[in-house]
């Protein structure tokens, strides 16, 4: 792992075998905010959605739907008795609630936030309303998964209420580790109750760690064998963060300080504006193209300019292994979430198409967001999903081009140049005038004095008015404005 810092921005690489498999940007000005804590007011409940705006002091109101809400069954143990599917039943408007922020505000779309609340901690996950302890799927052996649920158990004491997720780091761990790592989350729950009875309406109550911090918590000890900061501080912190709750870890996190930027030495910085472009070359020679938009991801793979040595079956079905490994890296790289569309190139015996299922599952595997893949479906395509917590790496870097307005596309100086005519005639009808000024760009003026000037002569004889034609050096390649003179 490879952390960057600067006065306003930290980020962090994660790196398998000297390549960049993840990247996390934290900004000052725009810190992420899922895993805080929040005292809430219900600002609107909406029968007909089953859910509630709930106003936590952001810009935009959170929502919170009926599935997310801890229910009397829940919170009591009473089963299914009390458990009810009116939201009304649940949240009243202008009631106080704390909440959980599930995912951040992304586009359009305010934060979704869970009563369910989550706590973590090194080897554990606190549920202040759930029940009985779970084991992280990652850890395979059933012998330790059974050891790791029983010792959690043994220290619960009768009666209380809350569960435990067993997390994957602690596999292996004491029952010491794990008992001090019970009592810390239980105090600490205590610490946010109280805090949370008096706080208004709107306050944060709980912040998560900040970035460095809480990929230690999260990530070092999964196979992350070393950490290079490039800040004392930053790297002091996280020594001493290690040496309280990840004792014996501390040694991993290293002091970088060379004359060259870190990102630049790993090769990251070029990874990262790669990651910005719609193609992804293959080693092959082929490629996929990515496309994100609000609704969904679409990935389409390509042989391009492999030809392969066998025959035109055998050659689709090499690249298109090759990209299921690829794109399982891209989406973690991008960080993309929601639904997942891949259109691979078509094959016809079966056994390739479920090799390459395999081997997307496999390159999958790897995630630390949790995906699910489909079958083929009748038209050739894979759909899948991908839980999105934050916004992807292009929405956190990128903002929509001003000139298209996010389209990813411009009218042509011709088609301006016909609307710019129809808009003239339409005026013409109206309107007692002089003569006519058009101004537009560059590229539009220049047409329509070579290509259409014919047509700006015949157009001119029509309406019976001049026509005068000005450059504006500030409009976008398809703005243009019609004056009457």
């Amino acid at each position: 792992m490879v952390v960057n810092v600067s006065p306003r921005e930290t980020r962090s690489a994660l790196l398998e075998n000297g390549v960049l498999q993840e990247l996390f940007v934290e900004r000052a000005s725009r810190r992420g905010l899922a895993g805080n804590l929040y005292k809430g007011r219900v600002s609107r409940v909406l029968p007909g959605m089953q859910a509630a705006f709930i106003d936590i002091g952001l810009e935009r109101t959170a929502f919170l739907h009926v599935s997310d809400i801890v229910q009397p069954a829940d919170a009591e143990g009473a089963g299914e008795a009390l458990r009810t599917d009116s939201i009304r039943e649940l949240v009243g408007e202008g009631a106080d609630i704390l909440v959980q922020v599930l995912k951040d505000p992304l586009g359009t779309k305010g934060a979704r936030l869970t009563t369910f609340i989550t706590i973590p901690s090194r080897y554990l996950v606190y549920m202040p309303f759930g029940r009985g302890v779970g084991v992280s799927a990652r850890i395979e052996n059933e012998a330790e998964r059974q050891r790791l649920r029983e010792a959690v158990q043994g220290y619960m004491e009768p009666g209380a209420a809350g569960g435990y997720i067993v997390r994957t780091a602690a596999e292996a761990a004491s029952g010491d580790a794990l008992r001090a790592d019970m009592l810390f989350l239980r105090r600490l729950w205590d610490l946010l109750t109280a805090r949370a009875r008096g706080a208004a309406q709107g306050t944060l109550v709980h912040e998560d760690l900040p970035l460095p911090l809480r990929l230690m918590r999260d990530l070092v000890g999964e196979g992350v064998d070393r950490v290079l900061v490039d800040n004392e501080r930053t790297c002091e912190q996280m020594r001493e963060f290690a040496a309280t709750f990840m004792p014996g870890l501390e040694a991993r996190v290293e002091r970088y300080n060379g004359s060259r930027p870190i990102f630049d030495l790993h090769g990251v910085e070029e990874e990262i504006q790669r990651s910005l472009e719609r193609k992804v070359a293959l080693k092959s020679g082929g490629y996929l193209i990515i496309d994100q938009t609000e609704a969904l991801t679409t990935i389409d793979v390509n042989t391009g300019a492999y030809v392969g040595h066998r025959n035109l079956e055998e050659t689709i079905y090499r690249t298109n292994l090759e990209a299921a490994v690829a794109i399982a890296r891209q989406l973690r790289l991008r960080n993309l979430g929601g639904i997942i569309i891949i259109d691979f190139i078509d094959m016809e015996e079966e056994e390739h198409r479920r090799q390459v299922l395999q081997a997307l599952e496999k390159a999958l595997a790897k995630d630390h967001a949790k995906t699910h893949v489909s079958t083929v479906s009748a038209l050739g395509l894979v759909e899948m999903t991908r839980k999105r917590t934050r916004e992807s790496l292009a929405h956190q870097l990128c903002m929509p081009c001003p000139a298209c307005e996010g389209r990813g596309f411009l009218k042509t100086p011709e088609t301006v140049c016909y609307e710019i005519f129809r808009e003239i005639l339409r005026q013409a009808g109206q309107f007692d005038l002089q003569q006519f000024l058009v101004l537009a760009h560059q590229d539009v003026i220049e047409r329509l004095l070579d290509e259409e000037s014919a047509a700006l002569g015949e157009l001119e004889v029509l309406v019976g008015k001049p026509i005068r034609l000005q450059t504006e050096s500030l409009y976008e390649p398809d703005q243009y404005d019609v004056v009457l003179m």
